[in-house]
């Protein structure tokens, strides 16, 4: 075998594969409903439906941070992956994209990229409210510098610590981060998967001005997993019955809900119909004062412009 064949073998072999990237690329648009083409060229069909949080009225629909901060609740390579396609570029590009499709609302962590993400966005005349979750434990910035450094509407208590908290025994904590992000002059807000602990916060009267409610109760332990089912489950459990349980408990509270993880952290994302059955389910369970909250990586097709279109849909209540 001569050098020459084996450049020449090599090259074909490349050429192969852009073709093959090319028609996969090309089918994963076709799968999602949206084109290439569509997706550059075609304008936001309108406003989306909103809702109202204390002065502020926002979309219905808000941009998640998961994948952005390569959050992907699937697997340890999917989070890199997530991590890498959202540089500081990207990330910037990726919320002026949701403004044009018309969602105007944004919830972030405070990281360095998301600092350098809102500084550039408002550079460009970026009008987008932006909520931040966030906990202020020992090791957290504190409230005042996030209001200080990103000018968020809102500030909401992290669900994961929250309901670490209240297994803990120690809820008050959570309330004082509520009385702390009203004293800076900011929406308090509260988040939670489990839905015991929403119904609790509600029933106790505090005075949050909003609810993050997700869909699936994936914190919850191992002891109460071993208890009702007898079997644990590996990594974090995702039982279908539990957007019910959720949404049962959203409707009987008076502040506005939003709702995340309405797509199972991808796991209803298998095809167009599926994911466009996750925005059904979720806005005819939900109150019309609420929202949802969607995590979006957008690298094969244009999942912003679907979204939003589903929500348009099936949110104009």
């Amino acid at each position: 075998m001569t050098d020459q064949n084996c450049g020449g073998r090599a090259t074909g072999r490349r050429e192969f594969l852009k073709k093959v990237s090319a028609a996969a690329a090309v089918s994963a648009l076709a799968a999602g409903g949206v084109s290439g083409a569509e997706g550059a060229k075609q304008p936001a069909e309108g406003p989306l439906p909103t809702i109202q949080l204390g002065k502020h009225r926002i979309t219905r629909m808000v941009a998640g941070w998961n994948p952005i901060g390569g959050h992907s609740h699937t697997t340890l390579n999917m989070a890199h992956h997530m991590r890498e396609y959202f540089t500081e570029e990207r990330t910037v590009e990726f919320l002026l994209k949701c403004e044009s499709e018309g969602i105007t609302a944004w919830q972030y962590d405070y990281t360095d990229k998301s600092l350098a993400a809102i500084r550039k966005i408002r550079e460009k005349g970026s009008q987008m409210k932006l909520i931040c979750l966030h906990a202020e434990r020992s090791h957290d910035i504190p409230v005042k510098k996030v209001k200080d450094d990103t000018g968020p509407i809102a500030m909401v208590h992290h669900g994961g610590v929250t309901d670490a908290m209240f297994r803990a025994g120690t809820p008050e904590k959570v309330h004082d981060y509520v009385k702390k992000v009203h004293d800076a002059g900011l929406l308090a807000g509260v988040s939670a998967h489990n839905p015991d602990n929403i119904k609790r916060i509600a029933d106790e009267g505090w005075e949050n001005d909003l609810f993050m409610t997700c869909f699936y109760y994936v914190t919850r332990p191992r002891e109460e997993q071993e208890k009702q089912l007898g079997k644990v489950t590996v990594g974090e459990p995702f039982f279908a019955s539990d957007p019910v349980d959720m949404t049962n408990v959203v409707k009987q509270v008076k502040q506005p809900c939003l709702g995340f993880k309405i797509l199972a952290a991808g796991r209803s994302c298998w095809s167009k119909y599926s994911v466009e059955q996750a925005f059904k389910f979720a806005f005819a369970n939900i109150k019309p004062t609420d929202g949802v909250i969607v995590g979006l990586f957008p690298e094969f097709y244009d999942e912003v412009r679907a979204d939003a279109g589903y929500t348009r849909k099936y949110g104009a209540s």
